[in-house]
């Protein structure tokens, strides 16, 4: 299969679909690669270091999306880029669809085979394909909201782990998944005072045994999460409904009740947001106050990061999409877990999140398939 790498141009985007590593690997496995010229800049990856790899560099994105069989990205392609996508033609990177109508209707109308990271399952009920930027977006939230607490940021002027003889930031973690335990972690490495909240029992206990006590553990239920976000600095937002919108765990009411000059941290943006006043910003003008209330809402928080969560990214997402070059649709038919990504095939919606949150009609991943 012919594979393509274009550049990323989302606002503040470096990261790259393929690393030189993973390219060596599909043009290993006998696949060509076409990489766009400078797709790689962002991780101090040059031209040169992907012919190296045995890719071939070309000059627009044009030419990769006319070209290519397959192509591969990191972020849901831009509308600019949805144009470029033929029928048949096999997309994988993040979606995010629920809460982009746009991009789905985009998507539809290119008649693409359309293949999101995100919903990618294992067999142990994980997302694997989501679980490393999960990791890298966790801890950056607790680098953001140091930040934003910081007076010249706008915030009240508090250190987050605090000094001896001063009392650290109170830290509300909501959501004990992947972002949330990361977040945890790094905010209890830095002196924090951490909760995190979940409404699964067997999840809480997990968390209990892995921090050994250094993180309090509290069943989320509305009068948790009320008391914990009202006395909390900084609440991190980290709910996760695998391809759907995110609930609203924080209404507009409750930052009334907050402590002025707090700091939410919405990492479920990308999934419209799990706070009622998020709406997503980017890392060029990252926060917004309402009501006296500091929101961090970044759609790629990662981006910040770039070679760190490239590498990983594609260590993760590499096994997949070989398999998709060498099967295509028939990789799809093979591997239920792969099959779960697809959220769009051939002008069709096959995610039924995704359809249930945009009103459109849904189709099976197996009957759209043919199985």
């Amino acid at each position: 299969m012919r594979v393509g790498v274009p550049k990323e141009i989302k606002v503040q985007e470096h990261r790259v679909g393929l690393t030189p590593m993973a390219v060596r690997e599909y043009v290993q496995a006998g696949h060509e690669v076409l990489v766009q010229s400078g797709a790689g800049a962002g991780i101090g990856a040059d031209d040169a270091a992907y012919v190296a790899a045995g890719a071939r560099s070309v000059a627009s994105a044009a030419e990769v999306f006319a070209a290519a069989d397959m192509i591969v990205k990191v972020k849901e392609p831009q509308a600019a880029e949805w144009k470029l996508l033929r029928p048949g033609q096999f997309l994988f990177t993040y979606l995010h669809l629920a809460p982009d109508p746009e991009q789905t209707r985009g998507l539809i109308d290119s008649g693409c085979i359309a293949v999101a990271y995100e919903t990618v399952t294992d067999a142990h009920g994980g997302l694997p394909l989501l679980a490393p930027m999960s990791e890298v977006a966790g801890r950056l939230a607790i680098e953001a909201a140091a930040f934003s607490l910081r007076k010249p940021a706008g915030g009240m002027g508090l250190l987050l782990g605090g000094v001896p003889g001063v009392q650290a930031a109170r830290v509300v973690v909501i959501g004990g998944g992947v972002v949330g335990t990361h977040a945890a972690r790094m905010a209890a490495g830095l002196g924090a005072e951490v909760s995190v909240l979940d409404r699964s029992v067997p999840r809480l206990r997990q968390l209990d045994e892995l921090f050994l006590g250094r993180v309090r553990t509290h069943y989320s239920s509305v009068a948790t999460v009320e008391e914990e976000v009202f006395a909390a600095d900084v609440v991190i937002g980290a709910v996760l409904i695998p391809g759907a919108n995110a609930p609203r765990v924080v209404t507009r009411a409750m930052l009334g009740q907050m402590r002025p000059k707090s700091v939410l941290v919405d990492v479920a943006i990308d999934q419209g947001g799990c706070f009622e006043t998020s709406h997503p910003t980017t890392h060029d003008a990252p926060t917004f106050e309402v009501d006296g209330i500091i929101h961090y809402c970044v759609a790629n928080m990662p981006g910040a990061v770039p070679t760190t969560a490239s590498h990983a990214l594609n260590h993760a997402t590499l096994p997949f999409g070989l398999a998709l070059a060498a099967r295509g649709e028939a990789a799809l038919a093979a591997d239920v877990h792969l099959r779960r990504g697809l959220n769009i095939h051939r002008g069709r919606v096959t995610c039924e999140a995704v359809a249930l949150a945009l009103d459109l009609p849904y189709v099976s991943a197996e009957e759209a398939l043919g199985l």
